[in-house]
């Protein structure tokens, strides 16, 4: 599949979760499995196939719900070379950075969703700077 959602046969695209799409940070093939991801790929593979699109280069993201509890994910980490951790869990207060080469790959939060926004803007922006500077944030 290529960065338009087009399959290797002809006049065929894919969304949601039978895609594999290129994570634009990485270059590497990434399936999300989450709601919120396949209707914002449907709607570039409709682009795409109108002859409008762009490449599809939204950062990938997922939230999961757990009674009271909320956990958000953004971004994609593979392979990290470290884990860096800021607040509580048990406070429901906290990140984790998962960085490999010194770059921000990814950051799970819990109870800190403007961090978890802050994040996706830097990635979509590709601002390593911004990104670096949410990491050394306490």
């Amino acid at each position: 599949m290529d960065e338009y959602l087009r399959t290797s046969a002809p006049d065929v695209y894919a969304a949601g979760d039978v895609a594999r799409v290129p994570d634009p940070r990485r270059g590497e093939r990434v399936r999300i499995e989450h709601f919120v991801v396949a209707e914002r790929q449907g709607q570039a593979a409709a682009r795409a196939m109108l002859g409008l699109g762009a490449p599809y280069r939204d950062t990938p993201f997922f939230w999961s719900q757990h009674y009271d509890v909320s956990l958000s994910y953004v971004g994609h980490a593979a392979a990290w070379d470290r884990i860096e951790t800021r607040g509580s869990v048990a406070g429901r207060d906290f990140a984790a950075f998962y960085v490999r080469q010194e770059r921000v790959m990814a950051v799970v939060t819990l109870g800190r969703d403007l961090l978890g926004l802050q994040v996706e803007a830097a990635m979509e922006a590709d601002d390593e700077a911004a990104l670096a500077a949410l990491l050394r944030a306490r």
